[in-house]
């Protein structure tokens, strides 16, 4: 007899897509659900219970934007883009808002190397 295969929960990490509640929100901050692109990692958010990311748009008016990184087309609607927005940096408790996976996946270490890059500029980790 073979023993009953444990269920393995997910757990976000660098890198990933996920959906995430951004409600409630104030001001100009992103609200509802949205794609989230996560920037810690699975360790931590283990650990603490919280994801570090940066909010995510299909909203055209981004394309330019020396904040938002273009991350193409949106596989389902290929008239729309999908942007990070790196000024967008929230932490969120990831379990309380219903996180789950994003069609878009886990993006490439190419993808993922700008929005590093902005970010660290925003906070002043990179001159």
């Amino acid at each position: 007899m073979t023993p009953p295969r444990r269920q393995v929960a997910w757990l976000p990490d660098r890198g990933e897509v996920i959906w995430i509640n951004h409600n409630p929100q104030s001001g100009r901050e992103m609200k509802d659900h949205h794609p989230f692109l996560v920037l810690s990692t699975a360790p931590f958010h283990a650990a603490v219970g919280l994801v570090v990311g940066c909010a995510m748009t299909s909203a055209a008016y981004n394309q330019g934007s020396s904040l938002a990184v273009n991350l193409g087309p949106i596989p389902d609607r290929p008239d729309a883009h999908s942007y990070v927005l790196c000024h967008q940096i929230k932490s969120f408790d990831w379990k309380a808002r219903g996180a789950r996976p994003h069609p878009l996946g886990i993006l490439s270490d190419e993808q993922l190397e700008p929005v590093l890059e902005i970010v660290g500029q925003i906070l002043g980790f990179l001159a």
